[in-house]
C-alpha cells in the first residue's frame, strides 16, 4: 500500500486550518482516512474562544480515532458521536448555536478486506479509481449549485449571501456543533476489490480541476499517482499566482489551504 499527502496553507501568515490523517489499525483490517477543511469566519465575533484550527484538530483527531477503532459504527455514526465529543470540550463559554461557531467540510472514508466506505460533507471531495481506471468523484454539490447564483449578485454581497445559508434547509451543510448534521453527508460503499486508490482534497486542492480546469479528475489521479500531492499543490498555487485578482479564475480567496491525501491499494 502507497499513502502520501501534504497539506499548504494558503497564506503563510496564516494557520493552516486543514486537517489530515490516515491510519492502518494494528489488527491489519483496513484503514480509514480523514481530511478536513477549516471553514475561514470572517474578522469578527464567532461565539468561541477557540479559533478553527482547535475545532479541526479535534473534530480530525475523534473521527480518526473512532472510525478506526469502533468498526461497529456506521461512517454516520462516528462523524456524529465526533462532533458531539467535539462540542462538550468548548466549555460553557462558547456559545455553539453562533453561525459562526468553528465549523469543517469532511471527507471520511474506511475500508476492509470486503468494502471501502465512503462520506462526504461539503465542497471538499473523495476520488474514488475502479480498477479498470474509471475515476469517480463522490461530491456533495449543493454549495457549487448556490455559488452559481452567488455569482448573478453584485460582488459586495456574495459572501453575506452564501454564509447566510450555511446549515439551513435550503443552504449546504458543515460540521459544527451538531450531531445531526451527519444526516445530510453524501454516503456509499464500493466493494474493496473494485477499487484501485482513494484521493481526499480540500477545495484548495480540487482548485486544479474546478476552478483552473487543468485537466478532468482522472487527470488529477493521474498527477497525484505520477508526481505526488505537494506537485498537485504547486501547479494550483502556479496558477492562483497567474490570476491573482481572481479575474480569470474568480474564486473566494486568491490563495487557500489546500491538502491532498493519495491511497493506493
Amino acid at each position: 500500500m502507497r499513502i502520501e499527502m501534504a497539506s499548504e496553507p494558503g497564506s503563510p501568515r496564516r494557520p493552516n486550518e486543514d486537517y489530515a490523517s490516515v491510519a492502518l489499525p494494528a489488527a491489519g483490517r483496513g484503514g480509514t482516512l480523514v481530511v478536513l477543511d477549516g471553514v475561514t469566519p470572517p474578522p469578527a465575533d464567532t461565539g468561541c474562544a477557540h479559533g478553527v484550527p482547535w475545532y479541526v484538530a479535534r473534530l480530525g483527531g475523534a473521527l480518526l480515532e473512532l472510525s478506526g477503532s469502533r468498526r461497529d459504527m456506521t461512517l454516520p455514526e462516528c462523524l456524529s458521536a465526533a462532533v458531539s465529543r467535539t462540542a462538550e470540550a468548548h466549555g460553557p463559554a462558547c456559545d455553539l448555536s453562533h453561525s459562526r461557531t468553528p465549523q469543517a467540510t469532511v471527507v471520511l472514508a474506511r475500508w476492509d478486506e470486503e468494502t471501502v466506505e465512503h462520506l462526504v460533507l461539503s465542497d471538499s471531495a473523495l476520488l474514488v479509481e475502479d480498477v479498470d481506471g474509471t475515476v469517480t468523484p463522490v461530491l456533495d454539490a449543493r454549495l457549487d449549485v448556490l455559488r452559481r447564483t452567488a455569482r448573478t449578485l453584485p460582488a459586495a454581497d456574495r459572501a453575506a449571501y452564501l454564509e447566510g445559508l450555511r446549515n439551513t434547509a435550503d443552504g449546504f451543510f458543515t460540521a459544527a456543533a451538531d450531531p445531526a448534521v451527519t444526516a445530510r453527508a453524501v454516503t456509499g460503499s464500493t466493494p474493496r476489490d473494485r477499487v484501485r486508490a482513494l484521493a481526499a482534497l480540500s477545495d484548495g486542492a480540487t482548485r486544479w480541476a474546478e476552478v483552473f480546469r487543468l485537466g478532468d479528475w482522472a487527470g488529477l489521479l493521474a498527477l497525484l499517482r505520477e508526481e505526488g500531492p505537494e506537485a498537485l499543490i504547486a501547479r494550483v498555487r502556479a496558477a492562483e499566482t497567474g490570476d491573482r485578482d481572481g479575474t480569470a479564475f474568480p474564486r473566494g480567496k486568491a490563495h487557500d489551504d489546500a491538502t491532498a491525501v493519495l491511497v493506493e491499494f
